[in-house]
């Protein structure tokens, strides 16, 4: 298929060169009539080719680079009054709204720190996690490992200008040497002895599906499950397409629970993908030839996998009212513990994949949201790329919700609403007695 994709590509490059060779013929014609050829000429051949170079590059773009989509907190889900900017519409927002009876803020499980490409070996990144810095480096053997960036020493980031040394990171304030695998201090460059309490907090930590994960549990208990890997990526037979990242103002609950509100399909997600993710504008009769509908259903899974739960989706498209069925899918969303889904598509046409749904709270009230999208390797990297930006737009207009709205904890249901107080009842597992409570905190200047 790729093959047919790239024949594709090259008989467009040759066209759009023989083309432009043709119409440089005739206004060369022209020029030499009007006696402008010699000033004209060389300045036209120059349009034309870097025009087609142009061309080309996006057209390669299209076909085989995967998608990057990253999003800054403000830039989404925000409507800013007439004289103001997104960020001052997202800082009035997050100020003013309010929050409601949260539940704890950060559930204990697995949760997505980085991509294992954006971590190349030697690399060393600092990150805001759980309230937390954490330092999160690559060893020269390749293992990834994960430590509180502050050392004890004297309080450097050792995530800001940290280098590895083999398997340890090393401080850049005075060369303190820190193991990955335990975060024990092993070299003090201006002592003989290292005294033995001398460490940084270590993080555990897997890589899996090509995602570092980080493991937080608020009593600091050792993992209590495993993330599965799918072997379909380990064995490279789905080849990554690219992500998307968002940062959502809510609390890391309200966005799992989607799964099992059935009721905001049928009306949040209706609207045609061309319409948008501002819901201001996705019922406009202007796009409304074009509806989705689904059918979904949610159910928790039992021991000794009662940290998942499932999600079956059936989706058809209707164009001016009659069922395109070539874009009928069936998803299956396995959720692992709070912060990992797997959405697993399975096309007879456009082949299978996964796009996986990552959750990391950054803070109390922000979470990181990143989709990452493997597909089969033979199939043409534009139909997963479609598939990523079409899931893009319908999770956007979630985003626009959850961004302004309370958390009920006793919500007003009806009948049909009922998964949804099943899956709260599912997600209090992750919540320990001692997971940390939301503390509201606001900056006053009082007289």
């Amino acid at each position: 298929m790729l093959a047919v994709v790239t024949i594709v590509l090259v008989g467009l490059g040759l066209a759009v060169t023989r083309g432009s060779g043709a119409l440089e013929v005739s206004l060369r014609q022209a020029w030499r009539e009007t006696g402008q050829l010699g000033a004209a000429a060389p300045l036209f051949v120059c349009i034309v080719t870097f025009g087609t170079l142009y061309l080309l590059l996006g057209l390669y773009r299209l076909l085989f680079s995967p998608l990057k989509v990253l999003k800054g907190p403000e830039e989404v889900g925000y409507i800013p009054a007439e004289g103001r900017t997104r960020a001052q519409a997202y800082n009035d927002v997050r100020r003013r709204r309010k929050v409601g009876e949260l539940p704890p803020i950060y559930p204990n499980g697995w949760y997505r720190l980085l991509d294992s490409h954006m971590l190349e070996r030697g690399q060393v990144q600092t990150l805001s996690v759980f309230g937390f810095q954490l330092v999160v480096f690559r060893g020269n053997d390749g293992k990834a490992h994960v430590l509180d960036a502050y050392c004890p020493h004297l309080g450097a980031n050792l995530g800001v200008g940290g280098r590895v040394v083999g398997d340890c990171i090393e401080c850049p304030f005075h060369g303190w040497q820190f193991q990955g695998n335990s975060g024990k201090c092993v070299k003090i460059p201006y002592t003989e002895k290292v005294p033995e309490f001398a460490k940084v907090k270590h993080w555990h930590s897997c890589e899996v599906n090509s995602l570092i994960l980080v493991w937080y549990h608020c009593d600091d208990i050792d993992p209590e499950w495993t993330v599965p890997e799918l072997g379909e990526i380990t064995s490279g037979e789905w080849a990554y397409r690219g992500r998307t990242e968002h940062f959502v103002n809510c609390h890391i609950q309200e966005i799992p629970e989607n799964a099992a509100d059935l009721a905001h399909l049928a009306h949040l997600h209706i609207p045609g993908m061309a319409s948008g993710s501002d819901l201001r504008y996705t019922n406009s009769k202007a796009w409304a030839f074009m509806k989705h509908n689904w059918k979904a259903q949610w159910e928790p899974e039992q021991e000794p996998n009662k940290h998942c739960s499932q999600m079956l989706v059936k989706h058809a498209l209707y164009l001016f009212g009659v069922h395109f069925s070539l874009l009928d899918v069936h998803v299956v969303a396995r959720q692992i513990g709070p912060g990992l889904v797997f959405l697993t598509f399975n096309h007879s046409f456009l082949g299978r994949g996964v796009i996986m749904h990552c959750v990391t709270p950054v803070e109390p009230l922000v979470q990181c949201v990143s989709h990452t999208i493997f597909y089969q390797a033979n199939i043409p990297t534009a139909i997963p790329k479609f598939i990523l930006m079409s899931e893009r737009i319908q999770f956007e207009r979630d985003v626009m919700i959850w961004n302004s709205k309370k958390y009920i904890s006793k919500p007003l249901l009806v009948k049909e609403d009922q998964t949804i107080q099943k899956h709260r009842r599912w997600f209090s597992q992750f919540y320990s007695e001692n997971s940390p409570q939301f503390q509201y905190q606001r900056d006053t200047l009082e007289f």
